[in-house]
């Protein structure tokens, strides 16, 4: 069905009614047209020369895709500034060009331009071209108060250059959503590709709407989003932001270049089982260290009520109003404390400094509903152990000292809550712990400093064979959150029922994608189950190599409580695609909504193209993941900044004899440089093969360990 401007249906009203389609259609082909020709001298051809022309890493596998593809060709840009300043989206330069070409409408030759500021909230790139004589033309903004759901856009993009291409490229669509992305983009259903990403989104009179750019509602990054390319769904950055943050890019330069970070309160939010954030109250669980909130007072337990005026009724609507601020900004915070409101008004601020992740000694026993924490086992000279804390204590509060103030101790009502207390501490830190005795009840407060997070896993002789109390489905008792195993939804509250064990064969629930599962025949619903979500390498996809995979794991998943989820790539060469990461985590939460499931250990585990997409995986989804494990496998590009409430660790496998060996090496010094904790595995005489404990390798073993141990406090 056509679509018509709204003012043709103006038109249309006041003609003759004999009036022809075909007139209809040539009046709406003028029209577009006439608002093209008005924005074209404003929308510049990008050519970028040098630098990686694909995002992937190393060798690969036969029959593997090449990754995205990066300056393969001509792009768009958006004339900012009279003066030769053009904004675009940081997409076209993800592949670090060696020089960036510009073609000016009306200028016979291109200019040499160069990156002075970026906005990496927004996924934008401003450039500096040199040389530039005179004045160049503007275009003109449309105020976001009168954009409209449901009015025409046209997305319009200048791929082809030259005296004899005038016109840019244009899509027609309309506006299908306002404030996405967290209430930072306008929301498309023109075509948006690479080739008119930086272009204008533009009205029927010619006004920018916005500028595209390939942005995702979860993942950061130059090139997040880009899976929505072709799905029917585009983005734009409201013009209007854009001139408001301009002249503050306009102070960048090619030697200091200007970078626009998001905003941070720095805090983590409680949740609740059952609930999403459209359902969750804001009631913060963590406040980082040296972060704006700790700056200004605030405090686990904390309800956040208002900002800027506006009421705060769940965390949804936390991430709408503060996803549009930058870093430097200053908000109006109303919060409850008990019965006490409290005003404050507080400066967002960026990334809180990376540190390596605090390390105390300890591991938790699970599935404990009794309050506090009871010590499973202790790492040898680790803080905990000259501390003289020993298996079977139980830690009930935590404090921290901040003079002049008294030592206060907070109870802790389980695993989960004092993981996130530490996760929000440092290296370094002072702590002060009571201490219940396991083998007389007697209470001791101790003081221990906590160190970095070692790189050790436990021996398979050290681990202690109980890891659980067996009573995940027991309701804890007092006030708290539930333990990770906590039943979810209506599937757990059918425990007299037996789960299905074995090798099992889903679907989603739109049955488009398939998985399978494993879990082990011991399985028991009172203990919660560690989730490892193998990607299988290309090629590897069919029903009898996820069989063998599953063989290969049947017994550490027994010993170590261990369910297995494989996702199957749908392409013919089984290959990964960033689009599948929706159906990977649709079939995780699935059967952590069918069995018992610790949260605190969901692994991505792949390798070669597989282990790309784990890595992918673990850094766009750390509300999910909280490991990655990969066998012969290299980041596809730098790490994203490390954050502190959300801890990811990594294992990485690779066999001497595996070409991408050097660049394994190198993504280890790239994570270690973030603070992440890493476990390095370089396999004697081993080649571009999986770590089958069959074949005599030992690691697939430490592997399960690794995994086991992976809520190490």
């Amino acid at each position: 069905m056509k679509r018509f401007p709204y003012f043709v249906v103006l038109v249309v009203s006041l003609v003759p009614a004999a009036l022809r389609a075909d007139d209809l259609d040539e009046l709406q082909e003028q029209t577009i047209k006439a608002a093209v020709r008005k924005i074209a001298p404003c929308v510049v051809q990008i050519e970028t020369q040098g630098g990686t022309e694909l995002v992937s890493a190393g060798p690969r596998l036969p029959g593997a895709p090449p990754g995205i593809r990066l300056g393969a060709g001509p792009t768009t840009g958006l004339i900012v500034h009279a003066d030769g300043y053009v904004i675009s989206s940081a997409f076209n330069f993800a592949n670090k060009p060696q020089s960036i070409l510009v073609a000016v409408p009306g200028h016979k030759e291109r200019y040499v331009a160069e990156i002075i500021a970026n906005d990496q909230t927004r996924m934008l790139t401003l450039l500096r071209l040199i040389g530039v004589h005179g004045k160049l033309p503007l275009p003109v903004a449309v105020p976001k108060s009168e954009i409209r759901i449901g009015q025409t856009a046209l997305a319009v993009g200048r791929t082809l250059a030259g005296p004899d291409r005038p016109m840019p490229s244009v899509s027609v669509g309309i506006i299908s959503a306002l404030n996405r992305i967290w209430g930072k983009a306008i929301q498309t259903d023109a075509k948006v590709s690479p080739t008119n990403y930086g272009g204008p989104l533009i009205d029927l009179y010619g006004r920018v709407l916005g500028v595209l750019v390939p942005a995702s509602p979860r993942a950061e990054g130059e090139t997040a989003g880009f899976e929505w390319y072709d799905s029917g769904i585009g983005f734009a950055i409201p013009l209007e932001d854009i001139n408001r943050v301009l002249p503050k890019m306009l102070k960048g330069a090619a030697k200091e270049v200007v970078t626009l970070k998001r905003g941070l309160l720095g805090i983590t939010l409680q949740q609740k089982q059952g609930q999403d954030e459209y359902s969750t109250p804001v009631i913060i669980a963590t406040v980082s260290p040296a972060s704006a909130a700790e700056k200004r007072g605030l405090k686990p337990g904390d309800i956040i009520k208002q900002i800027d005026g506006k009421p705060i009724n769940n965390q949804a609507q936390l991430r709408q109003v503060l996803g549009p601020k930058y870093e430097g900004e200053t908000i109006a915070l109303t919060i409850q404390r008990g019965k006490e409101e409290i005003k404050a008004t507080v400066q967002l601020e960026g990334a809180v400094a990376s540190y390596p992740q605090p390390f105390l000694g300890i591991l938790p026993m699970r599935d404990d509903p009794e309050p506090g924490v009871e010590v499973r086992y202790v790492y040898p000279n680790s803080p905990a152990d000259k501390a003289g804390i020993r298996a079977g204590d139980r830690i009930m509060k935590i404090g921290h000292e901040v003079p002049p103030a008294p030592l206060r101790l907070q109870p802790i009502a389980g695993r989960d809550q004092m993981m996130d207390l530490l996760d929000a501490a440092v290296p370094g830190l002072e702590l002060a712990f009571e201490v219940k005795r396991g083998e007389n009840q007697k209470t001791e407060t101790l003081k221990i400093k906590l160190v970095e997070m070692p790189d050790v896993v436990p021996s398979k002789t050290q681990l202690p064979e109980k890891s659980s109390v067996k009573k995940a489905l027991t309701k804890p008792k007092g006030v708290g959150p539930q333990p990770p195993g906590a039943p979810n939804k209506e599937a757990k509250k059918e425990n007299d029922k037996k789960a299905e064990t074995g090798f099992l064969k889903r679907t989603t629930a739109a049955a488009d994608h398939t998985y399978w599962i494993y879990v082990p025949e011991n399985y028991d619903p009172n203990i919660a189950h560690a989730v490892l979500v193998w990607l299988h390498p290309p090629g590897k996809n069919k029903e009898k190599d996820f069989d063998n995979f599953w063989q290969s794991w049947q017994f550490p998943c027994e010993d170590y409580h261990i369910i297995l989820v494989c996702p199957k790539a749908e392409s013919e060469r089984g290959s990964w695609t960033q689009s599948e990461a929706e159906f990977v985590q649709e079939a995780v939460r699935a059967v952590s909504d069918s069995y018992t499931v610790d949260r605190r250990r969901i692994i991505a585990h792949g390798m070669d193209q597989g282990g790309e997409m784990a890595f992918a995986l673990g850094f766009r989804s750390r509300g999910l993941f909280r490991g990655v494990a990969t066998t012969g496998a290299a980041l596809a590009s730098n790490p994203r900044d490390k954050v502190a409430n959300q801890p990811l660790s990594f294992f990485l496998i690779v066999g001497d004899k595996d070409p991408l060996r050097d660049v394994v090496k190198e993504t280890k010094t790239k994570l270690i440089e973030r603070k992440y904790p890493v476990i390095y595995r370089e396999i004697k005489d081993l080649g571009r093969q999986y770590i089958d404990g069959r074949l005599g390798i030992d690691t697939l073993e430490e592997l399960a360990r690794w995994i086991d141990s992976l809520d190490r406090l």
